[in-house]
């Protein structure tokens, strides 16, 4: 679960860097937190911190951050329109919250034949449906955003694809996504019967590309 938040104002500059921002990143995930601080500091950025967490249970006051960002998870929670509430309690007047979700066929084919794959080896693993099937779809993300007691907010579908330069760029993309859950949950034999098949489906079938189409949203809140 993805969070971002900017704080300027709230926290010193950095090492005397006249930085006047400070952010912070939030994930349930340490070893995707590992990788987003090696990037940081590769980069120089001195102003992000990085923290393990739940965004269900942040325990920030209200009015905390100046911006909130919630990247691909708000669609993880059981009640979204409750966690949209609390992130949009912990924006300050004037500042903004921006989410993101999937949109409709998200990495189809690629996702079709992964499955079928999985069926054929452990049916007891295949799940046809996504938690973000709740709210691919525009209207659907601005009534979850009113549920949640944001009144106006501007939503943008985007679509888009994600070529693939042979079949073991999509198996990148299965390890990379939340399909590697499954992955593990198979076994290593297992997993290697699925991915042989899946990336003959892959080739026998002529896939090029997969969709990556998704949904912005972004709200301020007004004084």
């Amino acid at each position: 679960m993805s969070v971002a938040a900017a704080a300027p104002r709230r926290f010193p500059p950095p090492n005397g860097s006249g930085c006047r921002v400070r952010v912070l990143g939030v994930d349930l995930a340490e070893q995707l937190l590992a990788i987003a601080r090696d990037k940081a500091e590769s980069r120089g950025l001195g102003n992000i911190r990085f923290d393990t967490g739940d965004m269900t249970n942040l325990g920030f006051p209200d009015g905390h951050f100046d911006a909130v960002i919630c990247v691909f998870a708000i669609f993880f929670v059981p009640d979204m329109a409750r966690q949209v509430g609390e992130l949009w309690r912990i924006v300050r007047p004037g500042g903004h919250l921006a989410i993101t979700t999937w949109g409709p066929r998200v990495l189809e084919p690629g996702a079709s034949a992964w499955w079928d794959a999985v069926e054929e080896v452990r049916p007891d693993l295949v799940a046809r449906t996504s938690p973000w099937d709740r709210i691919t779809e525009p209207e659907a993300v601005r009534g979850l955003l009113r549920d949640g007691g944001i009144a106006d907010a501007e939503i943008v579908a985007e679509a888009g694809r994600q070529p693939l330069r042979s079949p073991d760029d999509w198996w990148t993309i299965v390890l990379g996504s939340g399909f590697r859950w499954t992955v593990e949950q198979l076994g290593p034999e297992a997993a290697e019967r699925v991915r042989a098949a899946n990336l003959a489906r892959i080739r026998a079938d002529n896939i090029t590309a997969v969709e990556t189409n998704a949904i912005y949203a972004i709200a301020r809140k007004l004084g």
